[in-house]
């Protein structure tokens, strides 16, 4: 789905993601020629991701912590150089990062504090912190790689929108499914721009050329990093909210016109297309409404209803975690 350039933007070649483009001559080209976006918004997350994982270390304070625990059992930090931003023992975080008393300190993800003391505001904090520098990274790469090509094709109002609900789309269903342990990390977020990947691609199809290639392709990458999630310790759940909720919401706000209804502006008015969006646009701008208010609606009641959905749906412990014979599910 990446590209040099956008249709947006005009030219008279084929991209690498198989979209078509007018000729720079054409009034499709002259209309939106000023209307580029400029990525901003995925830069200043990314800064403030960094921002807030240098803040958790200094909280975390390692060598302080450890100096005054009584189980340390010869534990030190690691990369002591960095003295209050060490890193906690790797026995304890394997990713080089902090605690999870710290990371719980400052608004991780966990259900009893979101349901009995009333911390619904952890569904949100928690997009923005991570469990150590191995995560962080992964995830910056991630939405660097995805989220500016979509914030210079769309703007980073309904880029940004899809991030944030995506992500709180992710901590709902995350908190629905697990209560024994903590969930930091913008996973969900990232999932949600891929989902709106996905449907922008669906929404959007007559405009493509190459669709079957871009489609296959699309999903490939999806599917190894839900795949991903089966590993032990890696929250599932936020992942496939997320991605539930950015593919809604891709339908509802990454409509493009018809290929023709923007270079036919300028011709008299019996040439030009009657109707910017076709009909299943429509249709599915429509049902993805629906279905996203009454997810999160359902979704939120049940959460503060202090509803354990995995005691209605036993199997649905294995969308996170894959039984095999060197780890178990159970926990």
């Amino acid at each position: 789905m990446m590209s040099n350039r956008d249709l947006e933007r005009g030219g008279g070649t084929k991209s690498r993601n198989g979209t078509l483009y007018p000729p720079p001559t054409s009034a499709y080209y002259m209309e939106n020629s000023e209307s580029q976006w400029t990525s901003w918004l995925v830069p200043m997350i990314v800064v403030a991701n960094v921002a807030m994982f240098i803040l958790i270390m200094f909280v975390n304070n390692c060598p302080s912590n450890i100096s005054d625990s009584f189980n340390s059992r010869g534990r030190k930090c690691v990369a002591r150089f960095l003295e209050r931003l060490s890193f906690q023992p790797l026995q304890e975080n394997p990713l080089f990062g902090p605690s999870s008393t710290t990371l719980q300190k400052l608004g991780a993800l966990e259900w009893n504090k979101v349901v009995n003391e009333h911390e619904g505001w952890r569904l949100i904090t928690c997009i923005w912190l991570h469990a150590g520098v191995v995560h962080l990274l992964a995830n910056m790469l991630s939405l660097v790689f995805i989220g500016i090509r979509l914030e210079q094709q769309f703007g980073f109002v309904r880029v940004g929108i899809i991030y944030l609900l995506s992500g709180i789309g992710g901590s709902v269903l995350s908190c629905l499914f697990i209560q024994r342990s903590i969930s930091v990390g913008a996973s969900g977020a990232l999932f949600g721009l891929l989902g709106a990947m996905l449907s922008e691609l669906l929404t959007n199809w007559t405009i493509y050329t190459n669709k079957a290639a871009a489609l296959f392709t699309l999903i490939i990458i999806i599917a190894i990093n839900l795949a991903v999630g089966l590993l032990p310790h890696v929250d599932n759940y936020a992942h496939i909210g997320g991605f539930m909720s950015g593919f809604l919401l891709g339908f509802v706000l990454l409509l493009r016109p018809q290929f023709g209804w923007i270079e036919r502006q300028h011709l008299p008015a019996e040439a030009r297309l009657k109707s910017k969006f076709k009909v299943y646009q429509y249709v599915l701008l429509l049902i993805a409404s629906i279905l996203l208010i009454v997810g999160f609606t359902v979704g939120l009641v049940m959460l503060f209803r202090g509803v354990k959905a995995n005691e209605h749906c036993n199997w649905c412990r294995y969308l996170s975690c894959l039984r095999t014979s060197r780890w178990s599910c159970d926990n």
